[in-house]
C-alpha cells in the first residue's frame, strides 16, 4: 500500500520532467498508424459507417503493434495493440454477418425502398413481414384470373409488385390495380378474423404480373403479436381502399359528366336501395298535399277593402321561389339531371334532388 501511495504521489505532485529531449524521431510506421487512426475516426454512422470505422482502427492498431515489436521493443505496446486488433476484427465479423442476414430478394429489397422505407419502418419489422409471406414471389400470366366473383374464398391478402390487374363485376369494368397496391384490400377489411367470405368481383391480369401474398390465419397471428405492424397495415389498407373508391368516383364523372362526392350523403341516393329513398319522398308529398287544406289566416281577409280586378292568390307566391331553386340546381347539375325521368317528376313538384335516385350503370 505504501508503494502504491508513493507512485500516486509522484503522479499527482511530483510530475516527471523531461530533462533531455530526443532529437531523433520515431520511424515512419508510428506516424502512419496515427494517420490511419485519424482517417478511421472520420467515419459516419450506420452499418457501413461502422464497417469503415473498425476497418481503419484495425489497420492502425496493426501498425502500432508492428512498431512496438520491431522499433520500440516494448512488449506491453505490442500486447495492447494486438488485443485491440482482435476486438476490431470481431466487430467486423459481426457486421458482415448482419449484412448477409439482411439480404433479401431483389423484389423485396425494391419493395422496402419504395413502400416501407419512406414510412421509416424498422428493418427488423420488415423482416417479420417478409417472413410471414415465406419470402415467395408469385406470378400471374396475361388474362389469368386471381379471383372469380362468387367462387374464390377470401383467405389471403396480396400486394401487386409488377403488372396491372383489371377489376370487373358481372363482366363490367370497375377499375385497375397498379403496382404496390393491395389486390384485395376491400375484401380483407370487410371480414372479421372469425368470418369467412367470397369475392364479389373478378380480378384478371391484363399483363404479366408478380405479387406477394400473406395467408390469412398466419397474417392475423402476426398482427395480434406485433402492435406496430397492425397499425402500419391499418393505415396502408385504409389509404388503398380510399384510392379505389376515388377511382370509381372518377369513372362516374367521366361517363355521366357529373362528379359525385363519395364523402357526402347525396351519394346514398345513388348507391342505396330505392325503397329507402322513396319513403321520405312520400312523406314530403303527403305534407305538400295537406298545405292547401289549411284555413286562411284571419288577417288575409282584410287586405282588399274595395272591389278590384282579380289578382293572383296568395298561396301561389312560393311557386317562383321554388322554380328559381330548381333552375339554379339545374344549371349546376347540367343536362344529365334534366334527362332523368325521376328528376323531372321531382322538378314538377318544386324539389331539386341531390343526385339521381337510381344507381347508374358503371
Amino acid at each position: 500500500m505504501g508503494r502504491n501511495t508513493t507512485i500516486l504521489d509522484q503522479l499527482l505532485w511530483q510530475v516527471p520532467l523531461c530533462e533531455h529531449w530526443r532529437h531523433d524521431m520515431e520511424r515512419g510506421l508510428y506516424h502512419l498508424a496515427n494517420f490511419i487512426l485519424l482517417l478511421g475516426f472520420m467515419g459516419g454512422s450506420g452499418v457501413y459507417g461502422c464497417f469503415y470505422l473498425f476497418s481503419f482502427l484495425a489497420t492502425g492498431f496493426l501498425c502500432y503493434a508492428l512498431w512496438g515489436w520491431f522499433f520500440s521493443c516494448g512488449l506491453d505496446i505490442f500486447v495492447w495493440n494486438f488485443l485491440l486488433i482482435m476486438v476490431c476484427l470481431t466487430q467486423l465479423a459481426h457486421l458482415v454477418y448482419q449484412l448477409r442476414k439482411n439480404v433479401f430478394l431483389e423484389e423485396f429489397d425494391h419493395l422496402y425502398k419504395t413502400l416501407y422505407l419512406p414510412l421509416q419502418v424498422p428493418l427488423q419489422m420488415y423482416k417479420e413481414i417478409v417472413h410471414c409471406c415465406e419470402e415467395r414471389v408469385l406470378s400471374l400470366a396475361t388474362e389469368q384470373t386471381y379471383a372469380v366473383e362468387g367462387e374464390t374464398p377470401i383467405n389471403r391478402l396480396s400486394l401487386l409488385l409488377e403488372g396491372r390487374i383489371r377489376v370487373s363485376q358481372d363482366g363490367q369494368f370497375l377499375h385497375y390495380i397498379f403496382p404496390y397496391q393491395f389486390m384485395d384490400s376491400p375484401e380483407w377489411e370487410s371480414l372479421q378474423p372469425s368470418e369467412e367470405g367470397i369475392f364479389q368481383v373478378t380480378l384478371t391480369a391484363e399483363t404479366d404480373c408478380t405479387y406477394i401474398s400473406w395467408p390469412r390465419k398466419t397474417f392475423y397471428h402476426l398482427l395480434d403479436k406485433e402492435r406496430y405492424i397492425s397499425r402500419l397495415f391499418s393505415a396502408l389498407l385504409g389509404y388503398d381502399i380510399s384510392e379505389k373508391l376515388y377511382a370509381l368516383n372518377d369513372k362516374l364523372f367521366a361517363k355521366f359528366g357529373l362528379r359525385f362526392d363519395i364523402r357526402l350523403p347525396s351519394l346514398y341516393h345513388v348507391l342505396g336501395p330505392a325503397s329507402s329513398s322513396s319513403e321520405p319522398e312520400a312523406e314530403k308529398e303527403a305534407e305538400e298535399s295537406k298545405e292547401p287544406a289549411l284555413p286562411p289566416h284571419p288577417l288575409s281577409v282584410k287586405v282588399s277593402p274595395l272591389p278590384s280586378p282579380p289578382v293572383p292568390a296568395a298561396p301561389a307566391a312560393p311557386a317562383p321561389v321554388r322554380a328559381s331553386r330548381l333552375g339554379s340546381d339545374g344549371l349546376a347539375s347540367g343536362s344529365p339531371l334534366r334527362s332523368h325521368p325521376h328528376v323531372k317528376a321531382k322538378s314538377s313538384k318544386g324539389q331539386a334532388p341531390l343526385a339521381p335516385t337510381h344507381t347508374p350503370e358503371l
